[in-house]
């Protein structure tokens, strides 16, 4: 079984930044993408960003640079450092590992979730 366990969410002032970590522990054989979604009341859940071993680092069309992802040298943990926030960011932030003997047999794992709020 594989955890993924979040952390750095809270209360930031527009303008803000904020930093969100995320590790994968537990039975891994492989990882082969970790990343971010958010889901923001009565929205439907949609990509933050993402890196993965077999194709470039993705970002949702919000982020327009404000965002940046990177990944610790163990592979197993990724940060989430986001700048210049504002209201509209304010949502439940999801980290995702994709983590199987190979690609094919990989899966999705999900953490229960970083709430982040974005106001004066």
């Amino acid at each position: 079984q594989v955890q993924v366990v979040e952390s750095g969410g809270g209360l930031v002032q527009p303008g803000g930044s904020l930093r969100l970590s995320c590790t994968a522990s537990g039975n891994i054989d492989s990882i082969f993408a970790m990343g971010w979604y958010r889901q923001a009341s009565g929205e439907q859940r949609e990509l933050v960003a993402q890196l993965s071993s077999v194709s470039a680092p993705k970002f949702g069309d919000f982020v327009k640079g404000r965002f940046a992802i990177s990944r610790d040298d163990d592979e197993k943990t990724v940060h989430l450092q986001m700048n210049n926030l504002i209201p509209d960011d304010s949502a439940v932030y999801y980290c995702y590992a994709r983590a199987g003997a190979s690609a094919r047999e990989s899966r999705e794992y999900w953490g229960k979730g970083s709430p982040v709020t974005v106001s004066s």
